[in-house]
């Protein structure tokens, strides 16, 4: 018999060792000059060491700065940049326009990190055909007038809220991403469900909404699980630990609430409980819903469809109101203006008017326009992915041309509304929160307004735009022009710039995970 030794001099271990390092190391040689050099992408300005692989971009997903970092490439690079092997990143009107609205390019798998219930959404299905199918399910639920429906609720659930801050009368700070997210879970899950949940309640009782906790734990859970095998996620959510538990439960949390609202709603259907009344909840919608004339819309999608929904309702515009106030705190210049606006035209601070005539102020709304500008909660890469063919007769020879270079099949393009929205070009000193730049006036035109709204993209564009933007608008000018009429708002000494830096894992959040701010009532 040969020993293992015998059979294997040292000699040849270390020749085979020698071996495979010069294979892989020729490997990645040929890999990065062709990628350098030969690829298709090569004439694309950026940095050489980003051509090569996706690892310099994946340090900044990681250190929750990739918006910020893009920005950077743009000022070095110009309007086109490419940041991967097979990834180029624009900023230029024309090509969002090709991009997201003309050809309509599906998404990209990364969408898929999104997933709810370990189910497809509007949000994560990738293409162009299935998504129409699916969005058809709620389209009319966001329509401007049917969101209107939902105004009585809105308004009680604000002052429900003012007058939790009145008991405070300001004798401490409040922290606004949990108080804005009980706001907004409350206002989702009524106009979702018709179900009246008592998120505002209870965060003025201090007692925990856990529905509110799962939402904000879910975008977490998902980064973790997205990056973490299946096997280790499901050792790792066996640590026994209250906190860490919650977080690894938060999607079947949120399965389970709404699994059942459809039971209940199922029963009230069947016992002819529920007549064709003209306010509709989305779940209503959902559940007469079919996809075909055969096919009616599966539960496991309604639920999924509604998780959607909730979680991007919710923690984006809470989280945009709060860097608002946030704005308002260190500006007192702009917050008397708009409170001087806001006082005239409502006399009664306790009587709101109708959103409809929020949306005639002018102040108002140029100043929701820069919020929406700087702290749009979604300002990360939308990508896509350029198909077989773009031209209209289908020849699979077409290659599609983005800014002069011509990208093959399978390339990854992308904007961000971080970038769009600060390109110096078309807005004057684009870091500085600025309202007056969204009034007609001797040193803004007509023109200017134009192409500075055609940039806008805060809550994405073309085909794919966000759904429920209607009703996050109308919540954004009401919760302002609430909240500002009844209260002056400071911060205190802890919430700083350094504390409210943004940051971003495709949405954005203050680097202290917190946005603490003083409501003094005001003496009308």
């Amino acid at each position: 018999m040969f020993s293992a030794t015998q059979l294997s001099p040292p000699w040849f271990t270390s020749n085979l060792v020698l071996i495979l390092a010069s294979v892989s190391f020729t490997y990645f040689l040929i890999h990065a000059i062709y990628n350098l050099f030969l690829s298709p992408l090569s004439a694309i300005p950026g940095p050489w060491y980003y051509a090569i692989s996706d690892f310099w971009l994946i340090t900044h997903v990681f250190r929750l700065r990739q918006c910020k970092a893009i920005q950077t490439l743009f000022e070095t690079y110009g309007p086109v940049v490419r940041v991967g092997p097979n990834k180029v990143v624009f900023r230029d009107i024309s090509t969002m326009r090709n991009v997201y609205s003309v050809h309509k390019f599906s998404k990209s798998t990364f969408y898929k990190s999104l997933l709810t219930n370990n189910n497809d959404h509007a949000m994560t299905t990738l293409d162009h055909a299935n998504h129409s199918v699916r969005r058809k399910s709620y389209a009319q639920h966001y329509t401007p007038n049917n969101v209107l429906q939902f105004q009585p609720e809105m308004h009680e659930f604000s002052f429900q809220l003012i007058n939790s801050l009145e008991n405070i009368a300001g004798k401490s700070a409040v922290e606004c991403l949990a108080l804005f997210r009980h706001l907004m879970v409350d206002v989702v899950v009524s106009a979702s469900f018709g179900y009246r949940l008592g998120a505002v309640g209870r965060w003025a009782m201090d007692v925990e909404d856990p529905l509110s906790t799962a939402i904000n734990d879910f975008p977490k859970r998902g980064i973790l699980r997205s990056v973490v095998p299946t096997w280790a996620w499901n050792l790792v959510c066996r640590i026994p630990h209250n906190r860490w538990r919650k977080m690894c439960d938060s999607d079947r949390i949120l399965a389970e609430f709404v699994s059942s609202r459809v039971y209940e709603m199922r029963a009230q259907l069947n016992a002819g409980k529920i007549g064709d009344a003209e306010k509709l909840s989305m779940l209503q919608r959902l559940m007469s819903y079919w996809y075909t004339p055969t096919e009616q819309m599966p539960d496991h999608d309604i639920i999924s469809e509604s998780i959607g929904h909730l979680m991007a309702g919710t923690d984006t515009t809470s989280t945009t109101i709060s860097y608002l106030f946030w704005e308002l705190s260190r500006r007192p210049d702009i917050m008397k203006k708009l409170q001087a606006e806001l006082d005239e035209a409502i006399p009664d601070a306790k009587i709101l008017p109708d959103l409809a005539m929020l949306q005639q102020l002018p102040y108002l709304n140029a100043f929701m326009e820069e919020g929406l500008r700087l702290y749009t909660a979604v300002p990360s890469l939308l990508e896509r992915v350029v198909p077989e063919s773009t031209s209209k007769n289908g020849s699979s020879d077409e290659i599609f041309d983005l800014m002069g270079y011509a990208l093959p099949p399978g390339t990854i393009v992308a904007t961000q509304a971080w970038s769009m929205h600060r390109d110096p070009t078309v807005f004057m000193s684009p870091d500085v929160f600025h309202p007056e730049r969204w009034l007609e006036s001797t040193s803004t035109s007509a023109e200017d307004l134009y192409r500075m709204s055609t940039h806008m993209m805060p809550f994405g564009t073309g085909t794919r735009v966000c759904g429920g933007q209607n009703l996050a608008q109308m919540m954004l000018r009401l919760a302002v022009a609430a909240f500002v009429r009844n209260f002056d708002i400071s911060a205190p000494v802890e919430t700083t710039e350094k504390s409210m830096d943004i940051k971003d894992s495709f949405v954005i959040f203050p680097s202290a995970m917190e946005c603490k701010l003083i409501f003094t009532p005001r003496h009308h």
